[in-house]
């Protein structure tokens, strides 16, 4: 990347270009395409529960009646689950993307009312733990402010496509976008992406809970259907657990794999578990 001083003395960066990059990483044996975590988080909140509850909640009705009480509120539970999940994401990405905006008003005004020594310090309080001496932190300090305090783009008043994307450029340069990402730790959540975890969660919560239902729909017997989806969700746990393994980097090898796959159906039977048991210990009592 390299910078120049334009002729109000501000810097301006230019980014690389793309064209003609190779890829020169060396090859590894592990070939796996990462999906993106926030994804796979909400995905693995979505079927974990879905796959959890519903099926607790199934078993533990077995011991009352039939398979048609167990759907009846099997159905209940998981629209109701569905659309409770599915807003709590909502108000979770919520609650973190007003944080962020409200973080990023409290260090701008900080970064207009510091002087250049408090921001040295700040600036080097981020990068000399990874390494960086103190000219250099000084050196990227100053390249910050400049970009922050970018006289040209304050004072232009057009409002062309190019300025538009100008303006949108300076929100992501400067000290206040450098001291939230790294200095925080927070990175700005899309109104995109709100929407999205609160879709992703809810449906993975309907899709995980449907299948323990599955057998109760064709079998009669409760006690039955129970075997029988101890069987399916016990297969589709020990499934799920696998590729959740796979797709977040988790699994190393076979047995990073079978650890996922054995450790979520210990989870979603010993729930089960427990609910199957408690009725069961309310009924005879």
């Amino acid at each position: 990347m390299a910078s120049k001083s334009n002729t109000n003395g501000a810097v301006a960066v230019s980014l690389p270009s793309r064209e003609g990059n190779t890829n020169t990483e060396p090859p590894t044996d592990d070939d796996r395409t990462l999906i993106d975590p926030d994804v796979i988080r909400d995905i693995v909140i979505g079927l974990s529960d879905g796959l959890t509850v519903p099926f607790a909640l199934a078993a533990g009705l077995s011991s009352l009646g039939t398979s048609r009480l167990v759907v009846a509120g099997g159905i209940a539970e998981l629209i109701a689950g569905a659309i409770s999940m599915g807003i709590g994401g909502f108000l979770a990405s919520s609650a973190e993307r007003d944080h962020y905006h409200y973080m990023r008003r409290h260090i701008s005004a900080r970064v207009q009312r510091s002087c250049v020594g408090e921001m040295e310090r700040e600036v080097c309080a981020v990068l000399v733990p990874v390494g960086v001496d103190e000219k250099a932190c000084q050196a990227v300090t100053k390249c910050l402010r400049d970009a922050e305090f970018d006289p040209e783009v304050s004072a232009n008043g057009s409002s062309s496509d190019e300025e538009a994307q100008l303006l949108r450029w300076k929100d992501q340069v400067g000290l206040t976008p450098f001291l939230l990402k790294f200095g925080e730790g927070m990175e700005e959540i899309s109104i995109r992406r709100v929407y999205s975890s609160a879709l992703t969660i809810g449906l993975g919560y309907l899709v995980g809970g449907i299948i323990p239902l599955i057998p109760y729909f064709f079998v009669p017997q409760a006690h039955v259907a129970l075997v029988y989806s101890c069987i399916v969700t016990g297969i589709v746990l020990l499934i799920f657990g696998a590729v959740k393994s796979r797709v977040t980097g988790a699994g190393q090898g076979v047995g990073g794999y079978i650890w996922g796959a054995v450790s979520t159906l210990l989870v979603g039977g010993t729930a089960a578990a427990a609910a199957f048991a408690l009725v069961a210990w309310l009924e005879d009592s």
